[in-house]
């Protein structure tokens, strides 16, 4: 294919999947599952070109990206809190998919020895964090619940492909319980120390780059600087990803400016809106060349349905059983442990809400050549995530009907309230300890009065032209901005407030100091 024909191809692509995603929105579909199904229904159109799944572009093209926009909205706080449901399901959940998943494939299909079986396993143990995301995050779930959530699909990639490295080795050879072990606890330090070095590194950087433009372009490579070094040095590149990704968010308020903050975050969320989308319509796009390869498959048609469908029903039971009993030793374990318990019908929701995605397809393409009925694996790989994707529809009625709670729109009012004041405490604090002799009284009534009441500092920045305010307003204003702001971030570390709030209040102040930028007498540096 000539570059112009590739071009067109692409800029068809992109457009396709804003619209279908876009349409999806209106009439209140699901996005990933409109745009697995056109994508389907495309790759069997004689005219489109055939999509084949790289695995080694998702894992190291697409991947990266996706967890490192997830991760820096992430905060330490939700990781702290929910520390030991984090490992519960993305390591022993895994391994028990894995287990269970395997064993089933092997069982009902003699061709494929355990090893292949137990490889297939941990192709489909984990959730995929951008179809959580698309499904889970559109509903009104319970801040807990979301929070697991998400966190669970940052992670599990890690303890999914390390299970997936080790049963390709024991494919071709015999594999010691110790090595697994071994590979498992060098993927998780190297990814850490990776990520870490990587997070502290570019923050450091970063605190000296005055240029918006500048901060935003080396954000936007900060996920391959942490994902390729990590897997050079046998760690885990998805681990490297999301560490480098929490050290940043949680350090983005000391060193960014208001105005790379905000660029930041709309360029992230439009290149998340794009990728998180555009895998979904890959997925179904790759439909026709996966049948194809069927054919060489030694299992018959309605074997393969049958097969199919207890995968599927293996996948989901073992989820729900392992949630299910999670919950039951909360509920009735040691004091500790039941102040950190949740509810029956939470377990339920974080049963059924075990979406795939397109890291399941793109491991199912890692399987060797050689490979017994590879083709029927990966064929089983489509439906678990085309299965999953199309059971997720049934979470908001699944929600509805265990009739969770909804966020507290009054809790988090009071908490957006109660950071603010307590910012605008900083503030002022602050401000007294300047010196402030010569400065004119109308300039600190005016800094005293938009540190009471920061709407009103948003919607009139500046007084009437006729009345400009000299350079010792915006001077002392910033100071105050920038003690508030890290009052902020140290009530974030302490975890005191929830993170909407906690947002809520930094954008805020982002938007005061962009405005006063903007209206300063003299153009300021960071604008260039």
């Amino acid at each position: 294919m000539d570059p112009v024909s590739t071009i067109t191809w692409i800029v068809l692509f992109v457009l396709l999947t804003v619209t279908v995603s876009g349409l999806s929105g209106k009439v209140g579909w699901s996005a990933p599952v409109a745009l697995v199904l056109v994508g389907a229904v495309l790759s069997f159109v004689p005219q489109v070109p055939a999509i084949e799944i790289e695995p080694e572009l998702v894992l190291y093209g697409i991947l990266p990206p996706l967890l490192f926009a997830s991760a820096i909205r992430t905060s330490f706080s939700d990781i702290r809190s929910g520390g030991d449901s984090m490992l519960l399901l993305s390591v022993v959940l895994v391994a028990v998919t894995v287990a269970t998943v395997g064993v089933t494939v092997w069982l009902l299909v003699p061709a494929v020895p355990l090893a292949a079986a137990l490889a297939y396993g941990a192709v489909v143990a984990p959730t995929d964090a951008v179809a959580v995301t698309a499904v889970a995050g559109r509903l009104r779930l319970p801040r807990r619940v979301l929070s697991v959530l998400e966190t669970e699909s940052l992670f599990n990639d890690a303890a999914a492909l390390v299970a997936l490295n080790v049963s390709i080795v024991a494919i071709a050879s015999v594999v010691e319980p110790w090595m697994i072990g071994a590979e498992f606890a060098l993927a998780v330090a190297g990814g850490i120390g990776v990520g870490l070095v990587v997070g502290f590194v570019i923050a450091q950087v970063r605190r000296r780059l005055s240029a918006p433009v500048l901060d935003t372009s080396l954000s936007l490579v900060t996920p391959y600087l942490a994902f390729i070094p990590a897997q050079e040095v046998g760690g885990s590149g998805v681990v490297a990803v999301v560490v480098a990704g929490l050290v940043l968010g949680a350090k983005s308020p000391q060193i960014q400016s208001a105005q790379a903050r905000i660029a930041e975050a709309i360029n992230w969320r439009t290149i998340r809106f794009l990728l998180e989308n555009a895998v979904f319509l890959v997925i179904g796009l790759s439909l026709s060349g996966i049948i194809a390869g069927l054919e060489t498959s030694s299992v018959g048609f309605w074997a393969i349905v049958g097969l199919s469908l207890a995968v599927l029903l293996v996948l989901v039971l073992s989820r729900f059983a392992f949630v299910l009993t999670g919950t039951l030793l909360y509920q009735y374990g040691s004091a500790l442990i039941r102040r950190r318990a949740w509810g029956w019908r939470t377990g339920v929701a974080l049963s059924s809400a075990g979406m795939r995605g397109v890291v399941t397809l793109a491991a199912a393409f890692l399987l060797p050549e050689t490979t017994p009925e590879r083709e029927l694996l990966q064929f089983l790989a489509f439906i678990v995530v085309a299965g999953t994707l199309l059971g997720g529809l049934a979470l908001p009625v699944i929600v509805r009907a265990l009739r969770l709670p909804p966020p507290n729109a009054d809790q988090e009012r009071v908490e957006r309230q109660l950071l603010m004041a307590e910012a605008q405490r900083a503030g002022l604090d602050r401000l007294a300890t300047e010196e402030t002799e010569g400065v004119e009284d109308r300039v600190m009534q005016r800094l005293r009065t938009n540190a009471s009441f920061l709407t009103d500092a948003l919607e009139n920045p500046t007084p009437p032209a006729s009345e400009p305010l000299p350079d010792s307003y915006h001077r002392l204003r910033y100071l105050m901005l920038y003690a508030e702001r890290d009052a902020v971030a140290a009530a974030r570390s302490e975890g005191r407030y929830q993170d909407p709030a906690v947002r809520s209040v930094l954008a805020s102040i982002d938007a005061e100091e962009l405005a006063l930028r903007v209206n300063a007498p003299t153009k300021s540096s960071d604008d260039e």
